[in-house]
């Protein structure tokens, strides 16, 4: 099942869905929440500081918006390389998760990472679409 659900929603506020190590087909990533089944788990999701943050494990939602730090450093240091290089901002996420909801939020996701030509979910971190190689962003946006 390779559909957006709530449980791909990173505490950071990535969406794990759109994570090209979650989908690639080698040494598969099945999420930063998913610990569940060990033979997917990364050493990357397994060691994040964000993920492994205290005031996280405490929260009730289980996401940044919670903390009472937030921004913090390192949700600072994400944010500004995902708006970056992959058209995304964690912090942006994670105030439309607070103010919508995660279901609507995930409805958002799953229109604006669609791929216009195919209908696949593009990767946030690839600039064609994985299944049929049209662009998606062009060197322009990728400089903002």
């Amino acid at each position: 099942m390779n559909e957006m659900r709530k449980e791909l929603i990173a505490p950071c506020g990535m969406n794990c869905r759109l994570c090209i190590r979650y989908q690639r087909e080698k040494n598969k990533c099945s999420g930063c929440r998913n610990e569940i089944d060990i033979r997917y788990v990364t050493k990357g999701s397994t060691s994040c500081i964000i993920k492994n943050c205290t005031e996280i494990k405490k929260s009730k939602s289980g996401f940044c918006f919670e903390c009472d730090k937030i921004p913090c450093k390192r949700l600072k240091q994400l944010d500004k390389r995902y708006k970056t290089k992959y058209h995304m901002s964690m912090i942006d996420n994670l105030i439309n998760i607070k103010e919508q909801g995660s279901d609507k939020f995930i409805e958002n996701e799953e229109i604006r990472w669609k791929c216009p030509n195919c209908g696949n979910v593009v990767s946030v971190h690839r600039e064609t679409c994985l299944k049929c190689n049209e662009k998606i962003f062009d060197e322009c946006e990728n400089n903002k």
